[in-house]
């Protein structure tokens, strides 16, 4: 079926539209109707932060696209739905470990005797807290999270709970907390795991970490993608989201048996199959409906961008509920023919960007779907390709401030006899995902054939700059948010931006 460049530009800029591009927040049609199991940004690094090399860093966003002002209710997680991070640490794409998170919340009604008379019944307050919000005496609702450890498949392995844990109240605001960072890092847990060691776990809100020029993009995508990295604007710097945060030993996360330092992962969200709305709640919270049924997932996040701007419209719900193992049988033909680099060329071809002409795209396949060869790819020759962030353990840690937010496309500039060198950032993404890494270049440039340049041996990258002829253009989109601008220690995303702002204090 052939297209007219007008239905073409229309395709593009559903494509990229807004609630798509944005990492994962909103990128599929039923997914926008329970915005609480919404994954919308994963992460996965070595540890940068000072005397931690020995563990990994995994944090889950949820509940995108928070406007900090969002009273009286804000953000809670669902208590009806099962929050998990998934770990393959032998390549055949099926969990080996998973982390399960398990909410509730739980009601504190603050009452109020308004006219001073004993006889007559107190009055519940609106608002959600009633005084100094740290204390929680003066709030009404409250979170905590049970997390368990399964070993083997994630509905019938081995189960251990790791312990009970509180979360941490919304950034209502500079009157309602004075010190909200000193507040949220009481939060900072430990996590016993056994044999392995301890971890930490962090779970509440913090401020988005993805940027990105919105504005532009919906506007019938008025942007130029190889314009300057600094010309768009970050119109999520005042959103918020919800981080399932962990920092476990490397030690749990490889496969013992062998000597395989590739782990891959993902997170995933799953609700009731079954849910009966009561015409008559009564009064408290969680009242309003019944819920049962097999736990039934509706969100899944590996790689980022991948079902907003690979996967298309159609199978954007069924590539929420599939599993790593299927991908090659349900969505192959998304990476080996991927249409985003033709709309991009059709768009702006007229300013360099042309389309690679290497197909089946292998290179796509090599950097999303199995690792880079002497990378991050497993050592399993039986491996299962599929769509999951996977981590090289053995690659030390890039301190913050020596971070290339390009990640391994810096080894374009920076490479030696087909192989990264000491120049070239190989801790970042795709191997693995720092809060850093600018995944939507990166993204954008590979996509449009970067690493046929990248000077790597045909056998690690199965292309070439022939493949690729606008493959060295500095694709991008014009928001930049580099390592800089996060913590350098965990959760390492940054402190919420509070609800409201006192005049007389500035943001935290």
């Amino acid at each position: 079926m052939k297209y007219t460049t007008k239905a073409l530009i229309a395709a593009m800029t559903l494509c990229m539209s807004a609630s798509a591009f944005a990492s994962s927040h909103r990128e599929a049609p039923s997914i926008t109707k329970t915005p609480k199991v919404d994954a919308s940004d994963f992460y996965m690094f070595n540890s940068y932060e000072n005397n931690r090399s020995d563990y990994v860093t995994i944090i889950a966003n949820y509940l995108p696209l928070q406007d900090a002002y969002g009273g009286p209710n804000y953000f809670a997680l669902d208590p009806d739905a099962l929050y998990e991070i998934h770990i393959d640490n032998n390549g055949d794409a099926v969990e080996d470990i998973t982390f399960q998170f398990d909410f509730t919340q739980n009601l504190n009604s603050i009452e109020l005797d308004t006219d001073n008379d004993p006889s007559t019944a107190n009055v519940a307050i609106p608002l959600s807290n009633a005084g100094d919000a740290s204390n929680s005496a003066n709030v009404q609702t409250s979170e905590s999270y049970n997390v368990t450890m399964v070993k083997g498949d994630r509905r019938s392995g081995s189960r251990t709970s790791l312990g009970n844990f509180d979360k941490p109240f919304d950034y209502i605001g500079t009157k309602s907390f004075k010190d909200y960072p000193t507040y949220a890092r009481g939060f900072i847990q430990p996590l016993n795991l056994g044999s392995c060691g301890t971890g930490k776990v962090f779970v509440g809100q913090r401020a988005e970490g993805f940027a990105i020029d919105l504005g532009k993009v919906f506007d019938l995508v008025n942007l130029n993608p190889l314009d300057t990295r600094t010309s768009g604007t970050n119109i999520l710097a005042d959103k918020n989201v919800t981080s399932i945060a962990m920092e476990v030993p490397k030690s749990c996360l490889v496969n013992s048996t062998g000597n395989d330092p590739v782990i891959g992962a993902w997170t995933t969200a799953s609700v009731r199959q079954a849910t009966l709305v009561n015409p008559s709640p009564e009064s408290g919270i969680s009242t309003t409906a019944k819920k049962g049924g097999a736990w039934t997932q509706v969100s899944r996040l590996g790689m980022p961008l991948v079902n907003e701007v690979v996967i298309g419209l159609k199978d954007k719900d069924k590539f929420n509920a599939s599993e790593p193992k299927d991908d090659v049988d349900n969505f192959a033909p998304y990476v080996f023919y991927p249409t985003l680099p033709k709309l991009i060329e059709i768009l702006y071809g007229d300013v360099g960007a042309v389309a690679p002409t290497n197909f089946p795209r292998q290179d796509l396949v090599t950097a999303f779907l199995t690792g880079i060869p002497t990378v991050n790819k497993p050592a399993n020759d039986n491996q299962v390709p599929a769509d999951m962030l996977r981590l090289n353990t053995n690659i030390p840690a890039v301190a913050a401030d020596n971070q290339n937010d390009l990640g391994l496309l810096s080894i374009i500039d920076a490479q030696t006899d087909g192989l990264p060198n000491a120049g070239a950032d190989t801790a970042g993404f795709p191997n693995g995902r720092r809060p850093g890494d600018d995944v939507t270049d990166i993204a954008l440039r590979v996509s449009m054939g970067a690493l046929c340049h990248s000077g790597l041996d045909a056998k690690v990258i199965p292309c070439a700059p022939t493949d690729a002829k606008a493959g060295e253009g500095l694709f991008t989109d014009g928001a930049l948010k580099t390592a800089k601008g996060f913590d350098s220690v965990f959760p390492y995303l940054k402190t919420p931006t509070p609800g409201a702002r006192s005049s007389t204090t500035d943001d935290q």
